[in-house]
Formats: C-alpha cells, structure tokens, sequence
C-alpha cells in the first residue's frame, strides 16, 4: 500500500470510525497472511477498497457507510485461492464473493445492501448485477485496485531487469528524437 494513502486513511477520522470494528477484528486480521494480488495482502486490498468506496460513496450521497463496510469485508474467504483443494466447490472467482458474504455475516450484523455488494463484487462474472449504485461502485474499485496493485508489481520488476531498462532508455530516446 502506497504510503501517502495510507496516510490519509488513517488520518480520516470518520473513515477510521466506520471501519475500526471490522479491522480490529481477530478474523479480518486474518486476512494479513493471504496474498491477494503479488505482494498485496487481502487485508491491505480490501481496507484501500474501503476507502476508494467510502470516498466515491460519500461525494456522491450514497451510502458510504455501507460501500466502505462492504468493500472492507469482500474478500474475507481466509484461503490461499491459488492452491486447490478438494472441499472447495467452484473456481474462485465465480464463488470467494458468497463465501465472504458467509464468513462476514457470521461476525457482524450486515444489511442487505452490505450482503448483496460482497456477493455481487466480481460481477460481470457473477452474473447477477449489484442491486445498488453502491454495489457497482465497490466492483469498478475492486478492478481498479487489482488492476493498481499487479501493474506496480510488474512495472518494478520489469524496470529491475538491465535489458528491459535499456530498451526503454533507447525507446525514450527515438520518440523524444525531433
């Protein structure tokens, strides 16, 4: 996690208000030992997701307090998705969004609307839509923060090998050429 953003989220009072009972949580904690995107745990993914939400919820009067709760407990399935195994049913895509809704039901009182948005988060691949504006907010910053999350990882790996550097530099050198 970028630290400027992380700044900010812990700087925000109200943020940090509304997500503190989830995030305090022994079974959330949890979610640090699982990697999500490269070196991006589920824990961090989810807590920036919250906050993308929170952020796009509130400016727009929606319910942000829902889109942050949601987001924060998306992925809250506490398995290495990666690795296979006999008594998970489905490919995780199309099945971690129910499994979350299940484990985080059985922590917190959530509303309907909290429910549906983890449920639906992975959609055009649930094929169900989100029932609400906040629901499709969390599936567009959930892409956005996957998408945030790999890009940098292979952006720094691509630029640590001498080759790839080169290339670049030469490339930077014919298109800035008049």
């Amino acid at each position: 996690m970028k630290e400027y953003l992380k700044d900010l989220m812990e700087n925000d009072k109200e943020f940090q208000e509304i997500i503190n009972p989830l995030i305090t949580n022994e079974t959330v904690l949890q979610m640090k030992n699982f990697r999500q995107h490269y070196e991006t745990t589920c824990f961090d993914h989810c807590y920036t997701a919250a906050y993308y939400c929170y952020l796009i919820c509130k400016k727009y009067n929606l319910d942000y307090k829902s889109g942050a709760r949601a987001a924060m407990l998306h992925d809250l399935f506490l398995y290495d998705w990666r690795k296979r195994e006999p008594n998970r049913k489905g490919l995780h895509a199309f099945t971690h969004g129910k499994t979350a809704c299940e484990n985080a039901s059985k922590l917190f009182d959530l509303n309907e609307k909290e429910k549906d948005m983890i449920i639906k988060h992975m959609w055009p691949v649930t094929v169900e839509f989100p029932k609400s504006l906040e629901g499709f907010i969390l599936t567009f910053v959930d892409k956005y923060c996957a998408m945030s999350e790999t890009f940098e990882v292979l952006k720094s790996r691509l630029f640590m090998k001498k080759a790839f550097r080169y290339a670049y530099l030469a490339l930077s050198l014919f298109i800035i050429k008049p």
